[in-house]
């Protein structure tokens, strides 16, 4: 049996509709009851509660063989850190508890640095509470930069004309979208052949700079000069903040992390290989879902 947490997200959807597909008994976990229907029309057995309370965390993981662990973010979080231990700590232990013998975790590129990478540093503490479980095969599943954080552009494309972020327009990262994370999971867990405490990277099918994606959504949505300004970091916290994203703590942490992708640190440990490269390109995201989105989007420059 599997239990998939964050099962109404991108990733965990995939994940737990690509295992009911072939058969498997799932349990999925979710904060909303209407959002697990879907899942539950499948065949999902559904666990409706808050991963941040140990006891329920608990109940959901007694019988599991696997489970993929995934923390759900908290933007408004005045201490997103924190946050993320209390579930990631609250995973482990029932996993501990109830004997279970496989782990997904969903961590991320720049666990390795254990700190110094903002908003992943809370992957990297429950990387390191799993690492401490004995008699448990954990699989710590590193995606890249997600193709999804370029919605985000789309506000600031409507509002200022320009695409933007912190990170250094020309530098080259890798970009993957969630689908293809789910589907590297899903696979992960289906086989189950994944021992003792192990790292995979997953990392789209190659290293795009922001300068080049700018130039995609502009050719995409007809605007072929579309051009691309690096915030200060500063900056940007400010506009996350007044744009209601998220908190100042979440907003200087996601800086922190374009910081550290900018010095190189976050992106200083992966090996680009043939296993870890997935197939969605940028390309095939912004025709299949960033144009929808910025069509939809009622959001226009101010006058």
């Amino acid at each position: 049996m599997y239990v998939i947490t964050a099962a109404t997200g991108n990733i965990g959807k995939i994940v737990a509709s690509k295992l009911l597909a072939n058969g498997k008994k799932v349990r999925v976990i979710g904060r909303d009851a209407s959002k697990l229907n879907e899942l539950v029309k499948q065949g999902a057995e559904a666990f409706v509660g808050s991963v941040t309370d140990y006891n329920f965390v608990k109940r959901a993981f007694n019988g599991a063989t696997a489970v993929f662990c995934l923390i759900p973010p908290d933007n408004k979080s005045n201490d997103f850190r924190k946050h993320q231990k209390t579930v990631a700590k609250n995973y482990a232990d029932a996993v501990k508890e109830n004997h279970v013998k496989y782990a997904l975790l969903l961590s991320s590129i720049g666990a390795h640095l254990r700190n110094g990478a903002g908003v992943v540093d809370g992957l990297a503490d429950m990387e390191i509470y799993f690492s401490e479980l004995k008699d448990v095969n954990v699989l710590n599943l590193r995606p890249s930069y997600f193709m999804e954080n370029i919605l985000g552009q789309i506000g600031i494309i409507k509002q200022m004309g320009i695409a933007g972020a912190p990170a250094k327009g020309e530098l080259s990262i890798p970009v993957v979208a969630t689908k293809d994370i789910g589907a590297v999971a899903a696979k992960k867990l289906l086989n189950l052949d994944f021992t003792s405490n192990t790292v995979e990277y997953v990392l789209g099918p190659r290293n795009i700079s922001y300068n080049e994606i700018t130039a995609a959504i502009g050719k995409a949505i007809g605007k072929p000069d579309l051009k691309y300004v690096q915030f200060s970091y500063d900056d940007f916290v400010k506009g996350m903040v007044q744009a209601g994203y998220c908190s100042e703590n979440v907003a200087t942490g996601l800086a922190r992390l374009s910081e550290g992708i900018n010095n190189g640190t976050v992106l200083n440990h992966y090996k680009r290989t043939a296993a870890n490269t997935t197939p969605t390109t940028l390309e095939e995201f912004v025709a299949s879902t960033f144009v929808p989105y910025y069509n939809q989007s009622q959001v226009s420059i101010s006058q």
